[in-house]
Parts: C-alpha cells; sequence; structure tokens
C-alpha cells in the first residue's frame, strides 16, 4: 500500500510516518527533507532565495537522496553528502516555504518522489502528498495540531538540539508558514477530499501511530 501523510508544520508528520514504516516494514518518504535539503544548498551557496529562476536551476543540478539510518531517521545526502544534521537549523525553516513554493522546483522534487515510491509499500509525508503526489494512496491521513502545541514540540526540538529558540519567534515562524503552505499558487497544504483528519493535539507519536494502524486495519477488513 501507499499511505500519504500531510499536515502543517510540527504536527508531528515526520516521527510518526518513521514509526509507522518501521511497524508496517515499509520505506519512509520525508519529502520535506528533499526540500529543505534543496534550500539548504541556496543558503550555503548564496543563491538569490526570491528567484525563483536562480532555485529551478539549483534544483536541476542537485541529487539529492534519502537512505535510512539509525532511530528511525532517513539519512539526507545532497550531492553525496550527509548534510541530514543541518537541515532543522532555524535560518533553513526560515525559508523552506519559500523555496518549496516555487513550481519549477516542485516539478523537479516531486518527479523524484513518485519515482520512488512507484512500488508501494510506503509512508511518505509532506505537504502534497495526498493531493498531487499520490493521490491515488490507498490511506491518506491529514494531522493536524494547534499552534500552542505545534510551538510547544518545535520549541522541544530546537532545545535538544542546543539551538538558540524563543517561544514567540517560533509560532510567529509557523503562523508564517502557515500562511505561506496554504496560500500559495501551486500545491497549497490543504485537506483531501478522502483524508481522514487527526489531531493530535492531546497524542503523543506512539498514540498517533497506533490511531493510525487502527484505521488501516478496519480498512484492510471491508
Amino acid at each position: 500500500m501507499t499511505i500519504a501523510i500531510d499536515g502543517p508544520a510540527a504536527a508531528g508528520k515526520s516521527t510518526t510516518a518513521r514509526l509507522l514504516a518501521k511497524k508496517l516494514g515499509y520505506l519512509y518518504i520525508d519529502t520535506g527533507a528533499m526540500y529543505r535539503a534543496l534550500t539548504w544548498k541556496a543558503l550555503r551557496d548564496k543563491v538569490d532565495i526570491k528567484s525563483n529562476k536562480a532555485l529551478s536551476e539549483l534544483a536541476k543540478n542537485t541529487q539529492i537522496q534519502l537512505k535510512p539510518g539509525p532511530n528511525l531517521e532517513n539519512k539526507v545526502y545532497l550531492d553525496k553528502q550527509d548534510i541530514t544534521s543541518f537541515l532543522r537549523s532555524p535560518e533553513v525553516n526560515r525559508y523552506v516555504s519559500l523555496v518549496s513554493s516555487v513550481k519549477e522546483v516542485r516539478e523537479v522534487l516531486v518527479t523524484q518522489q513518485k519515482q520512488i515510491g512507484k512500488k508501494g509499500g510506503i509512508v511518505a509525508e509532506g505537504r502534497d502528498m495526498t493531493t498531487i503526489v499520490f493521490p491515488e494512496a490507498e490511506l491518506k491521513i491529514f494531522l493536524k495540531a494547534s499552534l500552542g502545541e505545534r510551538t510547544r514540540r518545535r520549541w522541544m526540538e530546537e532545545k535538544e538540539k542546543n539551538l538558540s529558540c524563543d517561544k514567540k519567534e517560533i509560532a510567529a515562524g509557523l503562523t508564517n508558514r502557515d500562511k505561506i503552505d496554504c496560500q500559495r499558487k501551486i500545491s497549497p497544504l490543504k485537506i483531501s477530499q478522502k483524508a481522514i483528519v487527526i489531531n493530535n493535539t492531546h497524542l503523543n507519536i506512539s498514540q498517533t501511530t497506533n490511531k493510525i494502524l487502527d484505521i488501516l486495519k478496519r480498512k484492510l477488513v471491508r
């Protein structure tokens, strides 16, 4: 089966998808990491983030690979270099939505994502998995949580990595990212018609994963 999960930033998509894939013996596809990798490269190479043409050329000349790593995480290789540890920096967080809103960038990366998942047996998460990348997925999930809870999760994540973090700044950043993701013309974040919405504001990762597994079991019984 193909399981597609969408939702806003810090809704728990990545960790849930990783755990779900492990329990099912499926391949985990973190599409957000691919956009983050390209964003990181653009910042490193001082590419004009506001230039669609420059970002498009960058995408066409960039190789991004996802490889299974320890602790349920994918290792992200950009042009054969492991850059996994750089992808959650505040600077990447700030600009990834702008990079991922570029039509030509999405076309390049969506083609790669479809190729990775063409044989099924995957859990893919991102912003347009259920609507654009895998619209025929047998199970579609939309994860959401309150802004307050998402802010807390991102704050804890940055604190654990010894990054400078301020809850007000994080909340403002998430709000701005939600606006960009939902209002962009290309592949906006929205709830697919057949997606099952799960509000996990008061659920931990294990509870969220088990809830999806229960939905999957009921679906298979029918």
